[in-house]
């Protein structure tokens, strides 16, 4: 993911002191479950002192802000707009969890043979998903869109997925450092 990384005198974009995260309730020295992480965001979401400093918007490309990292959790912060896509994607051995904010997003889950079931999700929702769920999730709406994600164990890699026009399916390996976009195929099955 391409991210403004922060570290623990967090400061937002225009160099303005941000709020510590540690008040946040949550288990720790344990991986959380996903309706943990569920419970996360939306407390988060809660809390725009402590993340509404880094929102940040472009028309190109989502934009990322790392809210938290430690052994067990990360938690970021995500802008969409138009046209905003990750692609159908995994998070390997990571349970996640969405809260949005502001705009709305969809989130479709793979399906083969079958259309792909999707749900949107707009400001108050929340939504979580296991490390074996295959799904992208995508802008929807005029308006730009704020998600908190949180991941337990870390985010460290995913997998992304291409369906090939004779209708195979490929994961690709992508590492969490970079960010998601929806994979294309050639004529040939080749990446492109």
């Amino acid at each position: 993911m391409s991210s403004t990384a922060l570290s623990s005198a967090r400061v937002s974009p225009s160099g303005a002191p941000l709020a510590p995260l540690a008040p946040l309730r949550r288990p720790r020295g344990r991986d959380l479950s996903g309706s943990e992480l569920e419970r996360l965001v939306g407390e988060l979401a809660a809390r725009p002192e402590l993340w509404s400093g880094l929102v940040e918007h472009d028309s190109a490309q989502r934009r990322y802000a790392e809210l938290l990292s430690d052994e067990h959790l990360t938690v970021w912060l995500i802008c969409w707009m138009n046209d905003h896509d990750t692609g159908f994607h995994d998070h390997d051995v990571s349970a996640g969890a969405v809260a949005v904010v502001a705009g709305r997003v969809c989130e479709e889950r793979l399906a083969i043979g079958a259309a792909a079931s999707d749900r949107t999700f707009a400001a108050g929702d929340t939504f979580h998903f296991s490390p074996a769920d295959i799904h992208r999730v995508l802008h929807v709406g005029s308006d730009p869109a704020i998600t908190l994600h949180a991941y337990s164990p870390p985010l460290a890699r995913m997998g992304a997925y291409v369906i090939a026009d004779d209708g195979v399916l490929a994961r690709h390996p992508v590492s969490a450092a970079h960010e998601l976009r929806p994979l294309q195929t050639s004529a040939s099955g080749q990446l492109g």
